[in-house]
């Protein structure tokens, strides 16, 4: 399993960017998608996450109403629409993939740096 992320970058707090993620060699037949950040000095925190084949999603609440998650199943992409961001949104993401059953993520792509500016 390959994931690749991409759309980090800087951006005034109340702005807008969106996050990609595309997954590659792929063999379960259901798994979930997820976001995680890590900012300095601080632990890696889950984001929000979706179910690949249902779409069902969930959030941390620091994200709720502001980050939406989706699929693309054409292009076996995950995305992170993130609106009115904040300074404390400045982390470095990181897309994780599971397979259904699993708690853990054991796959992971390289993180894309987002930097929210005040």
């Amino acid at each position: 399993v390959q994931l690749q992320a991409s759309g980090g970058g800087l951006v005034q707090a109340g702005g807008s960017l969106r996050l990609s993620c595309t997954a590659s060699g792929v063999t379960f037949s259901r798994y979930d998608l997820a976001w995680f950040r890590q900012a300095p000095g601080k632990e890696r925190e889950f984001v929000a996450g979706i179910v690949w084949t249902s779409g069902v999603t969930w959030y941390a609440d620091s994200v709720k109403g502001r980050f939406t998650i989706s699929r693309d199943n054409a292009k076996s992409m995950v995305s992170l629409q993130m609106n009115s961001l904040k300074p404390e949104d400045t982390a470095v993401y990181y897309c994780a993939l599971r397979a259904a059953g699993y708690s853990s993520y054991d796959y992971w792509g390289q993180g894309t740096q987002v930097t929210v500016s005040s």
